[in-house]
């Protein structure tokens, strides 16, 4: 597998976060509340009807972000990678207004790790996955392995 460095960054926070979310689920935090209010700014129970459809969102999105740097998986991939763009281009959209005070309290939790962690990171995604959606992916196994077998036929190649 060929992937870019853009999809496996995109891919590898996708895969951090799922991963982060398994381990809340195996291990519940001591004070859920706090931990949700430090994460979301809202109350939500950390449960696994609540974390397990996360996870496996979240890992769909990093698989089709690899399938679509390597320049496969077809238009469903295509379809997941772009929601997921516009997904984390709208949260640090949010971000941005949240860190310039609108509807959060600056001594929150929170709003320090939105303003330093969150939204940084989803406009780098946003902008990566937007990188990853324009480029024309990386088809060249199948280009040679073509080649290869032209040759083959022909009896200039032998493997």
């Amino acid at each position: 597998m060929n992937i870019s460095r853009t999809g496996a960054f995109v891919a590898a926070v996708l895969l951090l976060d799922a991963l982060a979310h398994l381990f809340w689920l195996i291990r519940p935090a001591a004070d859920p509340r706090a931990l949700s209010l430090a994460v979301l700014n809202f109350e939500v129970p950390f449960t696994a009807r609540i974390l397990l459809p996360l996870i496996l969102l979240l890992s769909m999105a990093a698989l089709s972000v690899v399938a679509v740097s390597n320049g496969r998986g077809g238009w469903v991939a295509k379809a997941v990678t772009l929601a997921l763009g516009t997904g984390v281009l709208v949260r640090g959209e949010l971000g941005l207004a949240w860190a310039f005070g609108s509807g959060t309290d600056t001594g929150t939790p929170f709003y320090w790790l939105n303003l330093f962690i969150y939204t940084p990171l989803c406009l780098t995604m946003a902008v990566a996955v937007g990188f990853i959606l324009m480029s024309p992916g990386r088809r060249g196994d199948d280009i040679d392995d073509r080649f290869l077998d032209v040759g083959d036929r022909a009896g200039l190649v032998g493997r």
